[in-house]
């Protein structure tokens, strides 16, 4: 059963203006049991149930054929292996987009059915009102402003956003409206970093940057991408701390020798009558 985590919404919001409390974020998204509980003992701050599995797991171009249903059952088994963590789960596409109301209808399934402690949105001014109700409902949110992938057609792509002086103004905007909604942290996606820093020294909630620079009050990085398995995508705001894509390569490679060669199972690895 998932533990009521201490680090909570209302713990997020206020980190800001705790000096006791106060550390940069880490963020890690998971999408099993197995490694949101080595996540979770490795003291991550939030567990994100990232719609990116539609790309890292199912193997999709885009986040934009993740079904609720696949996020709901993703959640679930992230969930049984949290216990200190926040966990997080994004809202896939068209699942918040509708209404208001279809959106807390969504965000509450996630919750309720998934575990999640709170949702991610992608979106700025034009998202604020659905975050005000799903907030006011008693769910936590967390914002997504810069490049949002759900909508990667309307942006031509996966850009970076805020180049100029009006973009980077109309992402304030979007940063203060939803902190205004009731979001207890926001993501900032492939900004430049003055542009994070500016939004982040005049916001009162943690910013958590992925491609925003090193001004941020917090950082997320894909898992798969963190350990060096991703070897298809290499963005340059991606760090690798492992190369686990060779290791996995040399252990399969070691197993499918043995066994070729009848040196795999031996008899300390079977089973006798009698024994």
């Amino acid at each position: 059963m998932l533990r009521k985590s201490k680090k909570n919404a209302h713990f997020f919001r206020h980190l800001k203006g705790s000096k006791e409390n106060y550390s940069k974020l880490v963020c890690v998204t998971a999408y099993d049991y197995t490694f949101s509980k080595l996540l979770d003992e490795s003291g991550v701050d939030i567990i994100l149930v990232g719609d990116s599995l539609g790309m890292v797991v199912q193997g999709h171009p885009n986040t934009l054929s993740v079904t609720l249903e696949q996020m709901i059952y993703h959640t679930q088994c992230v969930s049984r292996g949290v216990q200190e963590a926040h966990l997080c789960v994004d809202m896939p596409f068209m699942s918040y987009q509708v209404s208001p109301e279809e959106a807390l209808r969504n965000a509450g399934r996630l919750v309720s059915e998934g575990g999640a402690h709170s949702v991610k949105l992608e979106g700025g001014i034009a998202i604020a009102k659905t975050v005000e109700k799903i907030v006011s409902a008693g769910i936590p949110v967390l914002g997504h402003v810069g490049l949002t992938p759900q909508s990667f057609h309307q942006l031509g792509g996966y850009k970076v956003q805020g180049k100029t002086v009006s973009a980077r103004e109309a992402l304030l905007k979007d940063a203060l409206a939803l902190e205004d909604a009731g979001a207890y942290a926001l993501v900032l996606e492939g900004i430049p970093a003055e542009a994070a820093q500016a939004i982040t020294e005049k916001l009162k909630i943690p910013t958590i940057g992925i491609g925003a620079g090193p001004h941020c009050d917090g950082q997320v990085l894909v898992l798969q991408d963190l350990l060096g398995l991703n070897t298809d995508f290499k963005p340059k705001f991606v760090k690798s701390y492992s190369s686990l894509s060779t290791l996995v390569k040399e252990a399969v490679t070691q197993f499918s020798t043995e066994v070729r060669s009848s040196r795999f199972p031996t008899q300390e690895h079977s089973f006798y009558a009698g024994s």
